[in-house]
């Protein structure tokens, strides 16, 4: 990158951390500890991560044993770091806190420690066992409730009453009841609900994905991504804009966190399309929509794609595979509207000579992507998730070392590696929170049966029709994002939406995916728009102005779950039997593929409202009746959205050789 423009990123990079703590809800209620509590609390997080990098490597322990030494350390950091209310010591804590976090070690110690007797008593519980019990699920209920918000630690119970009171309710969702006793027993000492799937794929898969993410970090990849993307888009019309797009895709593909991908790459990229011309509110936009698009990119995507591969028993290399499409479709949408926005504004690109040249930044850095090579060669070869992030985290630590003693820039120093597995820790908080809390609502769910009776529920509400229970479906998405997390919204929908989709006959692996591209794109969708609110935030935008800019740069993320409902071979599935996927030859898939394309082609010219020229509004009218027929399956509605796209090109290229600029 040029000197003047490195002093430019320099700068800004100083306020990322600043920009995470006012958006990111994580960031923005968690203590900043100093002294002796200070040093306890990054001892703890650095134990974390050390504890799941050797279970990783050699092997992890007993279920039970793994996942609930696992919620110690992430209920012991969420204690000391998240304060009860607003008004609480934001310096440090207070002695309820460590109150909470003995009670957290004895009560989570004590399946740990007891795992045999435990699974020895075959259900026949003691006092004992329904005492901690009832205190281990007021633990993740106050402790959610703090890291992630109150909304998700009030469905859960709901779902706790309705297991209680299902006797009193009418119609199908009517059961038999639990007692107080059995549910909590379920809750507690089994593993199906706090210690369910989701803290099961928490406890390995995720956290270690989430600690190779910072790993990355901490090696300088997300600057590389940056530069990478500068060098290939900024001479194009679109420029910056074009720049944040690749850019976030690529961070996106290995953070996971809409929010933070925001501000890590806006940080840069939203100043420079403002000073290229771009309004601020589309700024903030192109950004958020760019951002938030990486949890559904491979290799990596969010973590909800790790407990789809729990949930399912598909291999996460093959959801990745058949994620793979519908991503760069999405990114292909941004993309082209970005450039139309800007082809439109009437915007330059940035002069050849004043970008970064991509070989010069590919000879002093491309071995940054070698950990993201490994991990794909690993998973290919049929490594789990969970070595191949350990073996991608070992590279990338081990390059970054050779790197920095070949540079002797210091680049990558001891300190940033324990400083690596603090912020790992750290940041899985709110995951293992989520999932723990979540873990109650499938508790219930298997335990009531719940989910086929919402089925049933939903068909009937849907008269049976695939449309309206997918339009359900969404908006059931779209109505829980805006309190839960992605990884929350996931484990419920999964449990109680994808199996009324499967009554109706889309496959398992498109039923899934449907459900996460929905629980993604909440993050841009208001009232509540967190990556969007965060783009505005940076661009000087007005909030809900700019979410509603993002939703629309997003529409394809909207429409593509659809198609892929309706017919899988856009995901390259022909069937799913078991857990066994049968792919399709991608020729075969071709077709589908190439129409989807010029589908989401004529989405963003009825959209933007520009083709060539600026479009009429019968131009538009058409364009967006051609975008839904080529998104739809079918020869006639293919040759009908391709005959309107070739027409009305040629009428605003006719339009444009007539017009006459007459001389000043």
């Amino acid at each position: 990158m040029s000197q003047d423009k490195s002093i430019t990123e320099n700068e800004l990079a100083l306020d990322v951390e600043q920009l995470l703590e006012e958006y990111d809800a994580d960031a923005s209620k968690s203590r900043k500890l100093t002294g002796l509590v200070g040093k306890a609390t990054v001892l703890v997080a650095i134990l974390m991560s050390l504890f799941h990098l050797y279970t990783a490597g050699a092997g992890v322990l007993l279920s039970a044993r793994q996942r609930s030494l696992h919620i110690i350390f992430a209920f012991t950091l969420g204690f000391l770091l998240f304060p009860a209310t607003k008004k609480s010591d934001k310096s440090k804590p207070s002695i309820l806190d460590y109150i909470l976090i003995v009670t957290n070690i004895i009560i989570f110690g004590y399946l740990f420690v007891y795992v045999e007797e435990i699974a020895f008593k075959g259900g026949n519980v003691t006092t004992i066992d329904v005492l901690f019990g009832g205190i281990a699920i007021l633990l993740t209920l106050e402790i959610t409730r703090r890291v992630v918000g109150p909304e998700l630690p009030i469905v859960a119970i709901l779902f706790l009453l309705y297991a209680r009171f299902g006797p009193y309710l009418p119609g199908v969702l009517g059961h038999r009841g639990f007692t107080w006793d059995r549910i909590i027993n379920h809750m507690y000492l089994t593993l199906e609900g706090i210690l369910g799937i989701p803290i099961s794929v928490s406890s390995t898969f995720v956290f270690m994905f989430i600690l190779f993410g910072t790993f990355l970090d901490k090696t300088g990849v997300g600057e590389f991504f940056i530069d990478m993307a500068y060098s290939l888009t900024g001479h194009l019309k679109s420029g910056p804009a074009m720049t944040a797009v690749v850019a976030s895709g690529f961070m996106g593909s290995v953070s996971g966190s809409s929010v933070a991908n925001t501000v890590t790459t806006g940080a840069f990229t939203i100043p420079l399309m403002k000073d290229t011309g771009y309004k601020p509110y589309f700024a903030g936009a192109v950004e958020a929509a760019a951002s938030t698009g990486g949890q559904i990119m491979p290799p990596v995507m969010g973590a909800a794609a790790f407990i789809m591969a729990e949930f399912t028993g598909i291999p996460y290399i093959k959801i990745i595979a058949a994620a793979a499409i519908p991503a760069i479709l999405y990114y292909f949408a941004v993309g082209t509207m970005v450039h139309l926005e800007a082809s439109k504004l009437g915007l330059k690109g940035i002069p050849k000579d004043e970008l970064p040249k991509f070989s010069n930044i590919m000879k002093t850095k491309g071995y940054l992507l070698i950990p993201l090579f490994v991990i794909v060669y690993f998973l290919i070869k049929g490594y789990t998730p969970l070595l191949s992030a350990f073996w991608a985290i070992a590279v990338s630590v081990g390059i970054a070392i050779i790197a920095t003693l070949i540079k002797k820039d210091e680049s990558f120093t001891v300190k940033k590696f324990f400083s690596a597995l603090e912020q790992g820790a750290k940041s899985s908080i709110g995951v293992v929170c989520a999932c723990a809390c979540a873990g109650m609502v499938v508790g219930v769910v298997t335990l009531t049966g719940l989910g086929l009776r919402i089925a049933e529920l939903i068909i009937t509400l849907a008269q049976g029709k695939l449309f309206l229970t997918l339009f359900f479906t969404m908006i059931a998405s779209i109505i829980l994002g805006m309190g839960l997390p992605t990884t929350a919204k996931y484990i419920v929908l999964a449990t109680m939406a994808v199996p009324a989709l499967i009554k109706l006959d889309v496959n398992l692996m498109s039923a899934h995916l449907f459900i996460l591209y929905f629980g993604v794109v909440a993050d841009i969708t208001p009232p509540v728009a967190l990556a969007a609110y965060a783009g505005a935030g940076i661009a000087g935008a007005n909030a809900m102005k700019t979410g509603f800019q993002a939703v629309k740069l997003a529409l394809a993320a909207f429409i593509v779950p659809y198609i892929f409902a309706y017919d899988s071979s856009l995901i390259l599935v022909k069937e799913v039997v078991g857990g066994d996927v049968v792919f399709l030859p991608f020729i075969k898939a071709l077709p589908m593929i190439l129409s989807a394309i010029i589908g989401i082609l004529c989405l963003a010219c009825a959209v933007e409202g520009y083709l060539i020229s600026k479009c009429r509004i019968y131009e538009r009218i058409l364009l967006f009746a051609a975008a839904i027929s080529l998104l739809k399956p079918g020869i006639i509605t293919d040759v009908f959205g391709i005959v309107v796209l070739l027409g009305i090109y040629l009428i605003q290229r006719t339009r444009k050789k007539d017009e006459v600029v007459e001389p000043i």
